[in-house]
């Protein structure tokens, strides 16, 4: 039996009624929504339960929602007895990563994203700064196109490096633009504009990073249980001081996927659980390497077809 590694969501899988079911019909996960109302001193919960959609799309909220409902999800499928060798998430979802390995209480977790939040849609004014979705041009080719772009003085960088022929672009809107014109004249099949309120993993995020920081300082990081892949260097980490350098760091640097999916198969992976709504990180994986089991628990149903195909496999 190979390996198993827990994968967390990162902003836009969230969708209104998220967790819902399951909190309807577990108390001890219903437990995790009330637990981030009173640490935010907010109705996150209901916002998640019934939206509107606009308001829950907001990074602030998008943040602590999603972390919220991952570990929720995750109290349910931990009464499986499947334990993971390691844990990994993209972007905001290494946060869930952390709480998940015991590095992070769950309180910390989601105070510290709500902040996130915060120093991430007031870095840059709204409208200056967005990001797009190259696909189909490999990654040096892009690289090269960023750079020529930045350094003409239109900040752009290489932001998200989620799988083979696809990566996304941040930065200003015009190093964007240029940046995605000049990449379909290189061979991009597409450039797709993202519905984001800002250009997250850019050096734009520089500002919101000494802001982290501060928060940061101030938690009780523990070093974690099992190893969590960085999203920055695409190695794991496991001591408290090198989680919290990553954190600050990952605000502006781009998240190589691809690299941590490629690296936890190297260690013995072969089986991807990803916990939260959506399957947008199975998708992913499938698109890094076919010969991995993916599977995603996000409801009841999931959850127990998941426990049952692994039973299944280790019968």
């Amino acid at each position: 039996m190979g390996k198993i590694a827990f994968v967390f969501p990162g902003q836009g899988s969230q969708v209104v009624g998220m967790g819902k079911e399951l909190a309807d019909q577990h108390p001890e996960v219903n437990a995790y929504f009330e637990k981030a109302d009173e640490t935010l001193n907010t109705k996150l919960s209901t916002l998640i339960f019934e939206g509107p959609q606009e308001e829950l799309t907001k990074t602030v909220n998008t943040q602590p929602a999603l972390l919220t409902t991952s570990i929720a999800i995750l109290e349910r499928f931990k009464q499986s007895g499947i334990k993971p060798d390691f844990a990994a998430g993209h972007s905001l979802g290494e946060y869930t990563a952390l709480v998940a390995a015991g590095a992070l209480t769950f309180e910390e977790g989601v105070y510290a994203v709500r902040k996130r939040g915060e120093f991430m849609e007031s870095a840059v004014p709204n409208g200056e700064g967005t990001m797009a979705a190259v696909l189909g041009l490999d990654r040096d080719s892009l690289a090269a196109v960023t750079e020529e772009v930045n350094n003409s003085g239109n900040p752009v960088s290489l932001a998200n490096l989620n799988c083979p022929g696809q990566i996304v672009i941040s930065g200003s809107r015009k190093g964007v633009e240029i940046a995605g014109e000049n990449a379909k004249q290189a061979g991009a099949k597409r450039v797709i504009p993202l519905e984001v309120s800002g250009p997250f993993h850019s050096s734009l995020m520089k500002p919101a990073a000494s802001q982290l920081r501060e928060v940061l300082d101030k938690l009780q990081i523990q070093d974690a249980a099992i190893p969590v892949i960085a999203n920055v260097s695409a190695n794991p980490m496991s001591t408290a001081a090198e989680m919290k350098e990553n954190l600050i760091e990952q605000l502006y640097s781009p998240v190589l996927w691809e690299d941590s999916v490629e690296k936890m198969i190297q260690l013995g992976v072969d089986t991807f659980i990803e916990i939260g709504p959506g399957k947008v990180l199975s998708g992913l994986i499938k698109k890094i390497n076919r010969s991995v089991k993916t599977y995603s628990v996000s409801d009841e149903a999931s959850c127990q077809a998941v426990i049952d195909a692994l039973k299944e496999e280790t019968l």
